[in-house]
Parts: C-alpha cells; sequence; structure tokens
C-alpha cells in the first residue's frame, strides 16, 4: 500500500520529444519521450488522453495501452521496453539529458 507522503501525479504533458509530469509536492520532471516507445509512437491526440489510476500513484494511456507510475517516473526509469531494445543494441540503459 502506498503511504499518502509519497508524490501523487496532477498533471501530465507531451510534446514532440518529451513527456512531462508535474506532482503534488510542486516536482515537474522531463523525460524524453523515446524513453516510451508506446508514447513516442502515438498521435498528439493519444498522449493527450491520459488518465490518473491509483488516485495519483500512475497514469495510464488508454488508447496505446501505457500505464506509467509516478514513482518509476520520478526516478527517471525508462519504460522497460526501452531498456530491452537498448540492451538489445548494447547500449546503455539511461541515458543523460543535455544540461
Amino acid at each position: 500500500m502506498k503511504s499518502d507522503k509519497q508524490p501523487k501525479i496532477q498533471d501530465v504533458m507531451t510534446t514532440s520529444d518529451l513527456l512531462t509530469v508535474s506532482y503534488n509536492d510542486g516536482r515537474i520532471v522531463s523525460l524524453p519521450l523515446k524513453w516510451y516507445p508506446r508514447l513516442n509512437r502515438a498521435t498528439p491526440a493519444q498522449r493527450r488522453n491520459w488518465e490518473l489510476i491509483g488516485r495519483g500513484y500512475g497514469v495510464h494511456w488508454p488508447e496505446v495501452d501505457e500505464d506509467l507510475s509516478a514513482e518509476g517516473l520520478l526516478d527517471g526509469r525508462p519504460a522497460r521496453e526501452y531498456a530491452r531494445t537498448k540492451e538489445r543494441r548494447g547500449g546503455r540503459q539511461h541515458e543523460t539529458l543535455p544540461a
């Protein structure tokens, strides 16, 4: 069971290359959209169609069947699908964003 002290997602936005998540504690996290292949392949309209799950402990995109956790996004974890693709190609799982 999640503690009420853990941050919850309040809002989600995407651009052509970023997934940005706002939390109830004021944090805002932006991650590369390519880390989430289903969202990266989705249309802008499909990416805008999201819903909070678990009272904000996760977010779901029904049209692309993608679920991401608040904790995983806050930790900067890419989707498993992206990590597996990187492993098959012999690359690193995480990439560093430019400053």
